[in-house]
């Protein structure tokens, strides 16, 4: 027998050989059926293959818009727009802290006539549409139903996603605007006016994937995670809302990583997790027991050394997700450590997925990995490990708590301190970063996004302004602080004000003054 141990990403020892003794005891589960941990349907790909989304947006509204349009044409089945730092943090593109920001890691969008360029030329009834947003999620789906009924689509056909995880903000990725409180009582407004006025949106997307980028483990990922989950669960009782009704609309966004099996164990222990937490809050509808989850691969993961090894890292996570039973998916570009993704390595990366889809065979019968002495034996190690990290986060008072208390951050930072340990030491093989590195002098073509995008934002902003009313706009914001200074539901006064031209940055700061900021 060999000496050396060897050990997860998430320090989860691996035995040389597993057997039968291994899981003993382990039930007989079909997919379909709670707790869900073999997949949420029973005929999983057989039945209808995951979606196939290309999250993409840079520079304007005009140029995303040809990207989005090249994707549909190449076979995605799902748009993902990714949006600039300024509209993430509800700043116009003319703002003073805008500057060197504008279309740079998205799309800008400042009012409705950028969601109008954006999305030119698409049926939003025909689309499923995901979008990256959080602190002004409410905005962006505002500019998204307003156009939506400017097209005159039936809204409760619409589909898509909005992340709207605050939670992870403040633990993990910094986009926040508002303190806790008042942005959980936004996403509950956002649960209760989807559930009556769009029924098939999926009104948050609950992000491992942030925690992971940050340098967490896979098990503090989905500890982390579905802790967050609780607390939206909870937020949303407390607001009268329906569990049965509220939980088909939660969806998760997970990260797959490089460790195969310890990923198709993650996914799989999630979904069993859930079942059992949605399950222990009072649902009784198995629909909204079910967690639904969209991944990305690792960003983190790709190199800038041989970019081209990324292909490689990127078929492996897409593996990994396909194994774990995901319901959409997300391959990222090779040269995405560089810069945005080039239309070749969009391609390519879409390629991926379809090649895993129509070649591989994995997606051929459901969880064929399930009976794996080792996966099955993970999936209880990284449930188990789950559950500890859980339980300490619900003995401070659940995941706010835990946040304002500096736990979850913590815990991420020393994962990601230990990891990069582990590199510096050589006991963690990156290919071509500490070891088989080569001299390189290739020339990947990037693509970048040029500083003057600002000044046509900025054009487009004050030609918007001029063509509105003033007095109707000052009049639209005052209605919106009123009816969130008296705890009314903000989302139709939102909607209302883009309709009339408002701005992103407008609206956001109208709540800032109410709200203050979160430091």
């Amino acid at each position: 027998m060999s000496t050396d141990k060897k050990f997860t990403d998430s320090n989860i020892e691996i035995k040389q050989l597993y057997t039968s003794e291994d899981i003993a005891g382990l039930n007989n589960e079909l997919p379909g059926i709670f707790p869900f941990t073999r997949g949420i349907q029973p005929d999983m790909y057989r039945g209808k293959l995951w979606t196939m989304r290309q999250y993409a947006g840079f520079s304007t509204a005009e140029e995303s818009n040809k990207r989005y349009h090249y994707l549909l044409s190449q076979g995605v089945s799902g748009l993902s727009v990714a949006f600039d730092l300024p509209t993430q943090i509800g700043y116009d593109s003319d703002h003073p802290l805008a500057e060197g920001e504008v279309g740079k890691v998205g799309v800008a969008i400042d009012s409705i006539e950028d969601m109008q360029a954006l999305f030119n030329g698409i049926k939003l009834e025909e689309v499923s549409t995901s979008m990256t947003i959080n602190a002004t999620g409410f905005i962006l789906l505002a500019f998204y139903v307003a156009l939506a009924k400017q097209q005159g689509a039936d809204l409760k056909k619409i589909t898509g996603t909005i992340q709207n995880d605050i939670l992870k903000e403040y633990a993990a990725r910094g986009t926040y605007i508002y303190p806790p409180k008042p942005s959980m009582r936004i996403i509950t407004d956002i649960f209760e006016w989807c559930s009556k006025e769009v029924p098939k949106w999926n009104t948050i997307s609950i992000s491992g994937y942030h925690i992971r980028e940050a340098g967490s483990t896979a098990v503090q990922e989905i500890a982390f995670t579905l802790s967050n989950g609780k607390a939206y669960v909870k937020a949303a009782k407390e607001k009268g809302l329906d569990i049965n009704v509220f939980g088909k609309r939660l969806s998760f966004f997970f990260n797959a990583h490089n460790n195969l099996f310890e990923e198709v164990a993650k996914f799989r222990a999630a979904r069993r997790m859930w079942a059992k937490m949605m399950q222990e809050l009072g649902a009784t509808d198995p629909k909204a027991m079910m967690l639904r989850f969209h991944t990305q691969t690792g960003g983190s993961t790709l190199t800038a050394q041989q970019p081209l090894n990324n292909i490689s890292r990127v078929t492996v996570q897409t593996l990994a997700a396909v194994l774990g039973g995901t319901q959409s998916l997300h391959t990222n570009g090779y040269d995405e450590a560089l810069s945005l993704p080039t239309e070749e390595a969009a391609r390519i990366a879409l390629r991926t997925q379809q090649i895993v889809a129509y070649e591989s065979g994995a997606p051929d019968t459901v969880d064929p990995l399930a009976g794996s002495y080792y996966v099955e034996n993970v999936t209880n190690e990284v449930e188990s490990a789950a559950w500890k990290l859980i339980e300490k986060i619900d003995a401070m008072g659940g995941s706010v708590s835990a946040i304002e208390q500096g736990f979850m951050q913590n815990e991420i930072a020393r994962s990601a301190y230990d990891f990069q340990q582990r590199v510096e030491r050589n006991e963690q093989i990156i290919v071509g970063v500490n070891k088989f590195q080569v001299d390189e002098d290739q020339k990947i073509p990037v693509l970048k996004v040029d500083d003057s995008i600002r000044l046509l934002q900025m054009e487009k902003l004050s030609k918007l302004k001029k063509s509105r009313s003033s007095a109707k706009t000052d009049q639209l914001l005052q209605i919106l602080s009123d009816k969130a200074s008296s705890g009314e539901n903000i989302m139709p006064a939102v909607i209302e004000a883009v309709e009339n031209k408002c701005t992103l940055g407008e609206i956001a700061d109208t709540l800032r003054e109410l709200f203050g900021e979160y430091k």
